[in-house]
């Protein structure tokens, strides 16, 4: 891999404007309904078919596979498209980077990604799309077609480790980027904040978008926060310039 110019660390809030609710904001997903963690905690999920049950159904309901990239998606790929070298370490498992054109091979999915489902027991993978299309059809916790057992989206759940391939590439390229901008985080949830603070200490340029103050902020050469889907589009274009 070449050194990279800038790398960009995406969480929940870039995903806001396509419809996908954070998780710790003021109106996020845990705020709402503190139960709904329960639902991607790996214990809880493996121990009880109750808890698997609703997890189906919360993935049915929220829609997640139906949302589009917007304004920021978009701009982060430009900035490939533009020549400029990008890297995208992203904390979310939408999948919208991807699908707003940024090249697959430059994201790195530190959370893994729901639109894929892995077996817990032989850890086949299939589309997530199947497995809720099985259980609209009746099946209300489908099990793995390859050996019965048990189906989880292919995420990294809260009591789950990163896979360690992943988390030292994305540290690799935090080490080696020039700019490195923090979006849509609160940089709260390690390993994944950490790499803000690896990139400064590499002596990267360091810019955070974010609504509220995060860890790194007094590290950082420029802290922004206006909406990210005017403001990162707006970043980017001047670094596209500056580059």
């Amino acid at each position: 891999m070449g050194k990279p110019l800038v790398a960009i660390l995406s969480g929940a809030g870039i995903s806001t404007d396509s419809g996908i609710p954070d998780y710790r904001g003021p109106n996020g997903l845990w705020r709402r309904d503190p139960g709904a963690e329960k639902l991607v905690t790996y214990d809880a999920y493996m121990a009880d078919p109750e808890v698997r049950r609703a997890s189906w159904q919360l993935r049915r309901e929220v829609g997640a596979l139906a949302a589009q990239p917007n304004a920021a998606h978009r701009a982060v790929a430009a900035l490939e498209h533009s020549g400029v070298a990008v890297r995208v370490l992203t904390q979310n498992v939408d999948g919208l980077h991807q699908l707003a054109g940024v090249s697959e091979r430059k994201v790195l999915e530190l959370h893994g990604t729901a639109r894929a489902v892995t077996c817990t027991r032989c850890h086949a993978r299939s589309p997530m799309a199947e497995a809720l299309d099985r259980v609209a059809a009746g099946e209300a916790d489908p099990a793995c077609r390859a050996c019965g057992g048990v189906l989880k989206a292919a995420v990294v759940m809260f009591g789950e480790r990163l896979d360690p391939v992943v988390l030292g590439q994305a540290m690799a390229v935090a080490k080696g980027c020039t700019v490195f901008i923090a979006v849509g985080t609160t940089l709260q949830v390690q390993p994944a904040a950490s790499l803000a603070g690896i990139a400064a200490d590499g002596g990267a340029r360091l810019i955070i978008v974010n609504a509220d103050p995060t860890p790194y902020d007094d590290q950082a050469a420029e802290v922004i926060r206006e909406p990210i889907g005017t403001a990162l589009p707006a970043l980017l274009a001047r670094l596209t310039s500056e580059a």
